[in-house]
Parts: C-alpha cells; sequence; structure tokens
C-alpha cells in the first residue's frame, strides 16, 4: 500500500484491514468444534438476576448454569432470580434490591435472565451509587435497554447489550455465535465487530455508542435516567411492533432533537410483525425511507442484534469507531497492538443468510 493509499484510509478502516488479515491466517485453524468449551482455565464470577418478568419454567436455570459454566463462568443465582410476584419476578423493592446484592458480591458480570417488563417500575430504587462504587459487567437485552440507559445517565458507566441467561442459555439449543461474543466481550478480545450492511450509507465517524430496544429509549425520554448523548452512535433494535409504530416512535425522537444529534444510527432487527391490507405497500422500508430523508443522519444497516435468533454484545456508553465500505460494516470496538500474537481464534465476519 502506498502512503497516498494509506492516507486516504480512516483509522477504523486501517484497524480493521489488520485485524482480519490476522484473522485470515487464524482461519484454518477455526473449526466447528466449539471454541470456548472449557478453554479458560480462569473462570469468570456470573451473577444471574431477574430485574424483570418472571421466568416461567424455573427448571431451566439449570441448563443455563451448566452451559455458562461450560463457557468459562462461574454461576451464582440471586436470591429472587427464580420467584415470581404477579408477572414479575419479584415484588418491586426486591428486584431493586438484587441489583444492590449484584453489586456487593464478587462477580465480575452480572446477567439478566431474561426481559419482559419491569425495569421501568424499578428505576427509582435502583442504588446507583452503590452501583458506581462497585462497578461490573451488566448484561441483558429488551426490557433491560432501561437499565443500561439510566446507569449511564445516573452514573456514566458502561454496561452491555446482549445475550439473557434463560432465552440464549436455558433452552435446548443455543446459537453458538451470539454465545461465542458474549464470551469474547466479556473477556475484552473482540476488537472488531464485521457485518454485512448493504444499503447502508458512507460513514466514517467515532461517536459514544449507546441504544438498544426502539420502544425502552423512548419511554425513558424527558426521565432523569435518559442519556444526552450527543455526536453519538445510536443503534436501535424492536420485536412485535408494526413499521407505523417504529416510525411513530423515531418521530418521537427526531422532534425531541434526539436523532439530529447523532453521528450515525444503526437499525438492528425489526421481527415479528405482520402488515395489513390497507398498507398498501408501506412497510420498513417506508419507514427507512422516511428516517433517511427527514432526519438526514447516516443510517447503517443489518446489526445483527435484537429478537433474532443472533445477537452481537455490544458495549452502551463506549466511545466506537464506525465505518462502512463495500456494504460491510466495521465496528471499531477495542484498539490493540496487531503485532502481538492473538488468543482468540474465530472470525467475527458475521454474515447473515
Amino acid at each position: 500500500m502506498s502512503n497516498h493509499e494509506a492516507q486516504d484510509k480512516s483509522i477504523v478502516e486501517l484497524e480493521a484491514e489488520a485485524f482480519l488479515d490476522d484473522q485470515q491466517i487464524l482461519s484454518d485453524e477455526a473449526n466447528d468444534v466449539p471454541p470456548y468449551i472449557m478453554a479458560y482455565e480462569d473462570k469468570m464470577p456470573l451473577y444471574i438476576l431477574s430485574p424483570s418478568s418472571a421466568v416461567a419454567d424455573p427448571g431451566k436455570f439449570d441448563v443455563a448454569t451448566a452451559r455458562l459454566n461450560d463457557f468459562g463462568f462461574e454461576v451464582s443465582l440471586d436470591p429472587e432470580a427464580k420467584g415470581r410476584f404477579s408477572r414479575f419476578a419479584a415484588g418491586d423493592t426486591q428486584r431493586a434490591a438484587a441489583f444492590s446484592r449484584a453489586a456487593l458480591s464478587d462477580a465480575e458480570v452480572v446477567l439478566a435472565s431474561r426481559g419482559g417488563y419491569g425495569l421501568s417500575r424499578i428505576l427509582h430504587l435502583i442504588d446507583w451509587q452503590l452501583l458506581a462504587q462497585h462497578p461490573k459487567r451488566y448484561v441483558g437485552y429488551s426490557d433491560f435497554t432501561a437499565f443500561n440507559l439510566a446507569l449511564l445517565a445516573k452514573t456514566g458507566m458502561i454496561s452491555y447489550t446482549g445475550p439473557a441467561a434463560i432465552p440464549d442459555f436455558g433452552g435446548q439449543e443455543i446459537d453458538e455465535l451470539t454465545a461465542e461474543l458474549f464470551v469474547e466481550t466479556m473477556r475484552d478480545e473482540l476488537e472488531i465487530l464485521c457485518f454485512e450492511a448493504a444499503g447502508s450509507d458512507e460513514v466514517d465517524v467515532r461517536g459514544v455508542l449507546w441504544g438498544g430496544n426502539l420502544a425502552m429509549i423512548c419511554s425513558l425520554v424527558g426521565t432523569p435516567y435518559f442519556p444526552n448523548i450527543e455526536q453519538g452512535i445510536l443503534f436501535i433494535e424492536d420485536v412485535a411492533e408494526h413499521p407505523y409504530r417504529i416510525e411513530r416512535m423515531l418521530c418521537q425522537l427526531w422532534q425531541a432533537g434526539i436523532l439530529a444529534k447523532q453521528k450515525a444510527i444503526i437499525l438492528g432487527h425489526f421481527t415479528d410483525y405482520q402488515l395489513a391490507e390497507h398498507d398498501n405497500g408501506y412497510c420498513m422500508d417506508t419507514v427507512i425511507q422516511w428516517l433517511r430523508e427527514v432526519v438526514g443522519v447516516p443510517l447503517v444497516m443489518g446489526l445483527p442484534y435484537g429478537h433474532g435468533e443472533v445477537r452481537v454484545t455490544l458495549p452502551i456508553g463506549k466511545e466506537v469507531g464506525l465505518a462502512t465500505q463495500n456494504d460491510i460494516a466495521y465496528l471499531l470496538l477495542e484498539e490493540h497492538d496487531h503485532d502481538h500474537e492473538h488468543d482468540h481464534e474465530d472470525n467475527l465476519d458475521l454474515k447473515e443468510d
């Protein structure tokens, strides 16, 4: 590569090329044996809590615990994790107290058992100061978005959106890529996330990564639990929401001045909705076209995140790099020295069928 060519490339693109070159060298060694089963001698302590809806089948905790143990974690359960109170895992006070118990535990990772509904009811009961004094890696998705954003707003701490214990580790089958990316992210081994992004705008930006479930994001607008992110990178997903409802929520964020402050918007999965005859051609593509024309913020498509089969783990509140090239998006999550020997041996180029 000439010096002129190198100058034309962004730091994100150069990091991506260096990383993917390293991965090509290792790709022949990456076989179909799950690479993280019993791969780590040092077990990472992990605490499971149930901050939202009750788990219908408590027996799945045993399956999830065994799986997570296999993936290099030492699992402990919150005393209220298997409970049921109305539609929730426990009363509001008890579920809020679970975060304090997790903060005071020896765990490095705190994983939600599932989503559903319930975190919005307890945000005012969570001891944010205690959580700031005892930082952990909090992980969940869907309803857990309310906690992710509230933690960022109240403490400035980074947390993660990714798998949840029961839906992702407690079933008969698991998505190995979702599990592997979770493990790599918790151990700071995932440097660059690459995914197919056909139809995306050209971007080359840096900013604070934030977002999650769109309905939960909108539910926090105007509250003390909504982080004020300017020049950020917003990612969104949702489930069982008709495209017009997606547009209505995006319209709220636009009219509130939130979308215009972002450097880019990344679209994940929007699943499990039904179009009606009177939609007359109105669909998610219509929403995307409206978003592109009215908001004017670059859009990146195809993030493997949401309520689909593959769910990547992403840091909320961390500054990252984002670039697109030839219908591929690159999310630079960790900047490492590529002269050193890599510990991990998987190809992280995510391509959906």
